[in-house]
């Protein structure tokens, strides 16, 4: 694809030589004939190196001698410009005769149900739906239209899916919520858990991620929401529109999660509170209390993240501090011992 083709389907200007495009990567690994992009400027000299053919850039940024595009939000544009150089193969249509599919089952047009598949009783399935190996399906379950399942997706009983709903390898929709109740003579009773587990529109949630039904109720993400591989979301939660979820981030029963939050790897999330519309958590930060709208916390137990930033540099001066202390006691001994 040349240049001038790939700006033409971006809707973007472009400068420099018209070279064919068969493929993209990053600024230092790129090779000629390759496409790649500068969103964070700090990795700008990487742009006069790269031996890339081509790159998406800011718009405001200076002259370049390579071939580029300009962009308002470059990150986004490589994203659309990867769907351009590399087009999904046409989606296969039809059930392997080793699924499993009960007269009960209702099917939209054009579905895919890959082999050892298991669709329990009643279930309903929209529009061209994709179901890869090795899923199962509980009874009740409803999945909207071209919602797509990887292979080992396991989805329990009467469980709802939107539509356009992405669900990757292993994900885990509608597991027991994790309550016991004490026994007075020690060990743990089992609460049954009666909720389900609401998934809205255009939901992304990773491989091998967990979202347990309620013990009563529902627990609900709501539209546009991505979850990332390993997350933990527990019983009775809800999480907001447009949310992002990092790796292994867990949130404990009925903790309440706004819209458009940014939840970075490993975040910890205590129950029964709120993280308000628009806050952010930066990586391993602990959450044992709501956090208000827009605010942006690190640390454990956390805190306003450049109150977190201030203690860290305090910490780097403790040693020095602490020899100071010891020989400021080593003096004060020496003065009482003279007089």
């Amino acid at each position: 694809m040349l240049l001038s083709q790939l700006a033409s389907l971006l809707d973007l200007p472009y400068s420099g030589e018209d070279v064919e495009i068969c493929a993209a990567a990053g600024l230092e690994d790129a090779a000629e004939g390759q496409l790649s992009f500068l969103a964070n400027r700090k990795y700008t000299a990487k742009v006069h190196a790269t031996r890339a053919s081509a790159v998406i850039i800011p718009q405001d940024l200076g002259d370049l001698s390579i071939s580029h595009i300009r962009s308002p939000n470059p990150y986004l544009t490589f994203a659309l410009a990867l769907e351009a150089l590399y087009p999904l193969k046409p989606r296969e249509v039809g059930i392997h005769p080793t699924a499993v599919l009960p007269p009960s089952a209702t099917l939209g047009t054009d579905p895919f149900i890959g082999a050892n598949s298991v669709i329990g009783e009643g279930c309903r399935l929209g529009d061209r739906v994709t179901i890869h190996a090795n899923c199962t399906l509980y009874p009740g379950v409803r999945l909207g239209d071209d919602c797509v399942l990887h292979s080992n997706v396991s989805i329990r009983e009467d469980c709802v899916l939107g539509k356009r709903v992405i669900l990757q390898n292993g994900a885990c929709i509608g597991s027991d919520g994790f309550g016991y109740a004490r026994l007075e003579k020690g060990g743990w009773h089992k609460l049954r858990q009666t909720g389900r587990v609401i998934i809205e529109d255009d939901v992304e949630i990773g491989a091998n991620a967990t979202v347990d039904r309620a013990t009563i109720g529902e627990t609900l993400i709501r539209r546009g929401s991505k979850i990332d591989n390993l997350v933990q979301i527990g019983h009775a939660c809800t999480v907001g529109e447009d949310s992002l979820l990092c790796a292994q981030v867990g949130l404990a029963g009925s903790s309440h999660v706004g819209r458009q939050v940014i939840l970075a790897g490993q975040v910890g999330v205590a129950g029964h509170l709120e993280i308000g519309d628009g806050a952010q958590a930066t990586a391993q930060t602990g959450i044992p209390g709501s956090v208000p709208a827009g605010q942006v916390v690190s640390g454990y137990p956390a805190v306003e993240n450049r109150e977190w930033l201030r203690q860290v540099a305090e910490l780097k001066r403790l040693p020095g501090l602490r020899a100071l202390v010891q020989e400021l006691r080593e003096r004060l001994s020496k003065l009482e011992t003279r007089s």
